[in-house]
């Protein structure tokens, strides 16, 4: 194979990685999917947070939206990415983590943002029309979708909203949809010419072309080592073979209670230096976890990062050795 760059190289990373489904062993091109190694980013919009908008979360902050310092600190732990969509794709990230929120008051009844603590400054339909021509320029390249958590989507219109974003989603991917009946591979994706998997978090999600929910895993914590304790945890408990896609997520979370306290108030530091911390001894935790319990997709903050592409797309090359 030809697309692994030289330690350290970033800029060979985020182009040598842009067809890696491709050139995978022809060995692996008849597995399950849900038996891949595939990286992905969590939170993959907080890249593009406004910090003019209002402060969804956390609740105990809500009430200082006005108080720009306010916005900005949330700001500062809320950005989890710091390259684009496109730039993402380009790098080797193939499943994406979009959360998705109705501003109060929109002019717009349909349209819709992104969020992470704070609304992204570019809409969902923007979004998903640059994966949508991603995804055309690369039909080898099959990208998985999760769109979830759905803030401000009142009691009174959350069925038409909805209704109506499930329909948009499939006006726009079309025939390029991955079913959720059956077990998709690289094969029957490639031969069918379909490369986008839309996991839509909804009960009355009742599209076939629209899969459920995908089960993450992740530590709920700012530490390293008890993520990757919760981590081994879930693994061992997961039926195996894999019959489902399925997450392990790498990345921190900020506490929910006063302790956050210690984190936002550091004047001198912010969630993507904590995260560069972190990062390199959760990807050596990957390496080694791999050889004991197989993962599926892997997702991390700062996504372009540190070889993360790299260490997950190579677990998919020790299947074979």
């Amino acid at each position: 194979m030809t697309m692994f760059p030289g330690k350290g190289r970033r800029k060979r990373e985020a182009t040598g990685y842009k067809e890696w489904m491709s050139q995978l062993p022809s060995e692996l091109h008849s597995i399950p999917l849900f038996h891949l190694s595939i990286p992905g980013s969590h939170d993959s919009m907080s890249y593009d947070l406004d910090i003019n908008s209002s402060i969804l979360e956390p609740d105990r902050l809500k009430k200082f939206s006005r108080i720009y310092c306010a916005r900005k600190i949330v700001l500062k732990w809320a950005i989890t990415q710091e390259e684009n969509i496109t730039k993402q794709l380009d790098s080797g990230v193939r499943y994406f983590d979009l959360r998705i929120a109705r501003k109060p008051n929109d002019t717009d009844p349909t349209r819709l943002y992104f969020h992470h603590g704070l609304y992204t400054r570019t809409d969902v339909k923007t979004v998903l029309s640059n994966i949508n021509d991603w995804a055309e320029g690369h039909p080898k390249e099959i990208l998985i979708l999760a769109l979830s958590h759905f803030k401000g989507f009142d009691k009174n219109i959350e069925k038409q909203l909805h209704a109506h974003l499930m329909s948009s989603i499939k006006s726009l991917f079309g025939s390029k949809l991955v079913p959720r009946k059956g077990t998709p591979t690289l094969k029957y994706c490639w031969e069918k010419k379909k490369n986008v998997i839309v996991s839509y978090d909804y009960r009355f999600n009742h599209y076939p072309e629209l899969w459920g929910k995908i089960k993450y895993y992740y530590g709920n914590t700012m530490n390293p080592i008890n993520v990757e304790t919760k981590l081994c945890q879930e693994l061992e408990k997961t039926p195996k073979p894999f019959k489902s896609f399925f997450v392990c997520g790498l990345n921190l979370t900020l506490p929910e209670n006063i302790g956050i306290l210690k984190y936002i108030l550091r004047l001198c530091d912010n969630f993507p230096n904590v995260i560069h911390r972190s990062l390199p001894r959760l990807l050596q935790w990957i390496k080694e976890q791999a050889s004991k319990t197989p993962m599926n997709i892997i997702a991390s903050d700062m996504a372009t990062r540190d070889q993360f592409v790299a260490t997950v797309v190579q677990l998919n090359i020790s299947k074979q050795a």
